[in-house]
């Protein structure tokens, strides 16, 4: 794509693609939902050029390897937010610890957790917290060809949020 308005689009949406994970959200008002789970499946996009040896823009076996590793980080796990101003998360020796508005709202067991630097565990910042993820994966691996990516989260049926980020490779 590279400012020529032409170029490929590959996309990965995989029934493995998936995570399991409890979560909360802060909404506006000072209020704080329910702890509750998510069925979670992740797809990604990614546009660009071909890669000039093997005539792909990227590879489907490792797109799909790193989505497997990010996803399997986040299975099976609570993931709290540790930016947002109205949730304190701290780790105290085997447990973590999550105070809500100055009050204690949970303890975990510190293996059970997953502690993300974003404000709130929303869809739409679990997508930007993966995509970023996977963008340190691409410009690790040299892939200059790829021009942008598409991340979606879906937390039930029908019902998801896509972070979408032009690349930057310089």
């Amino acid at each position: 794509m590279h400012g020529s308005g032409r170029g490929f689009k590959v996309s990965v949406r995989k029934e493995d693609l998936v995570f399991a994970a409890a979560h909360f959200i802060t909404l506006p008002g000072h209020r704080c939902e329910s702890l509750h789970g998510h069925n979670y499946r992740a797809g990604v996009e990614l546009t660009g050029t071909l890669e000039a040896d093997a005539w792909y823009v990227y590879d489907f076996v490792a797109l799909k390897q790193v989505m497997r590793r990010l996803t399997n980080e986040l299975d099976h796990k609570v993931l709290l937010p540790t930016t947002n101003p109205a949730v304190a998360v701290r780790t105290e020796g085997d447990s973590v610890t999550v105070n809500y508005d100055g009050r204690r709202r949970y303890v975990f067991p510190a293996t059970d957790c997953v502690l993300l630097p974003i404000p709130n565990t929303t869809v739409e910042m679990l997508a930007e917290y993966l995509a970023g993820r996977l963008k340190s994966d691409l410009k690790t691996k040299g892939a200059a060809q790829v021009a942008s990516l598409e991340l979606e989260v879906e937390e039930s049926f029908g019902q998801s949020a896509s972070y979408h980020e032009l690349l930057s490779w310089d």
